[in-house]
């Protein structure tokens, strides 16, 4: 048993563990070849997330669905480069409006080269991204644009809010799906869709994707109120520092607002305070992570994960299907 990719995910098989590895390899160097420029500053930003490193889980999600049909096929290196520039690129247009000063252990590019070249070199890694795509096929760029749309039309729906009379639990649940699962489900059916896979398999791995790319953004939520910064390599709170709206915090404003519990309510004022304060941003920590919302969001994000599981079942078995099941679990459990 082998650990691969993110997560300590296990790979049983030494053939399919080869297979992966060569393939994750191939796309860190189309993901460098990629990003080179004629002009040695646009590639010192267009790599600067690249070489920070990241943990690769589309291409990795794109290699073992791949295992469904011919994982040597010659598309595949090149969908797994498309859809991991194509997330790169929107790391570089979060960054600059959450106002980010770290991304990956290193200053974020809009902290280090300011808001205009990060919104620039998030562009140009777009741009990156259509010239790989355009070599797929007409299909293929049909595909990553609906994704795109959908990636984009989520993050205008968070930024705008849940409109009058919407559950915002809902309304939050739905732009996850447009924001993380659409490109975690376009991983999953470029791997199999270039591979040459039965189009009931590519669609089977589609719905897979959705679902574990949704369980992956809430897993984040929690590790935002739950983690150890030891265990993690992640400064717990930061999105509530920040204000930025995650799921236990929504379960705590629905509880909230359906019971009137006197401390359920003082919590939302503290959430609502600020939180620039390191004392009060602690205890905003300690009083969330003995709170039933976070056990409910736990819940949410495991429902979504064995959703994704679910979806796998009339696959054949094989150890891709194993390995494919091991990520919802690696998904929720992970320390990072």
């Amino acid at each position: 048993m082998t650990v691969v990719g993110p997560f300590g995910l296990s790979v049983r098989d030494q053939a399919l563990e080869a297979d992966v590895q060569t393939g994750l390899a191939a796309v860190e160097a189309g993901l460098l070849d990629a990003t080179k420029s004629d002009v040695p500053f646009i590639t010192e930003a267009a790599q600067h997330l690249v070489l920070a490193g990241g943990k690769r889980f589309r291409p990795l999600l794109v290699m073992l669905a791949a295992q469904f049909g011919d994982p040597y096929a010659p598309g595949v290196v090149p969908s797994a480069v498309v859809v991991e520039l194509t997330h790169l690129a929107t790391l570089y247009h979060d960054d600059v409006m959450d106002e980010a000063d770290v991304r990956r252990g290193v200053d974020s590019a809009n902290t280090r080269w300011g808001n205009s070249i990060a919104v620039l070199t998030g562009d140009f890694l777009f741009a990156r991204a259509s010239h790989t795509l355009a070599d797929l096929g007409p299909e293929a760029v049909r595909i990553q644009s609906e994704a795109f749309e959908r990636l984009v039309t989520g993050q205008i729906l968070e930024t705008a809010g849940p409109t009058d009379g919407r559950d915002p639990v809902d309304h939050y649940l739905d732009v996850l799906g447009g924001k993380t699962g659409s490109l975690v489900a376009v991983s999953c059916r470029f791997g199999a869709m270039m591979a040459g896979a039965d189009e009931s398999v590519v669609d089977i791995l589609t719905q897979y994707g959705e679902r574990l790319g949704v369980a992956f953004q809430l897993a984040d939520d929690v590790l935002d109120i739950a983690s150890d910064s030891h265990e993690s390599g992640k400064t717990p709170g930061i999105d509530l520092r920040e204000g930025i709206p995650t799921l236990p915090v929504l379960r705590l404003r629905a509880a909230a607002a359906a019971h009137g519990r006197p401390e359920d309510v003082e919590l939302v004022a503290l959430v609502d305070g600020d939180l620039t304060d390191d004392d009060r941003h602690a205890e905003v920590l300690r009083r969330l992570r003995v709170h039933p919302a976070l056990e409910q969001a736990r819940r949410d994000t495991v429902r979504y994960a064995e959703e994704a599981r679910a979806m796998l079942a009339p696959l054949p078995d094989g150890y891709a299907k194993a390995a494919l099941q091991e990520m919802c679990d690696a998904v929720v459990h992970r320390a990072g």
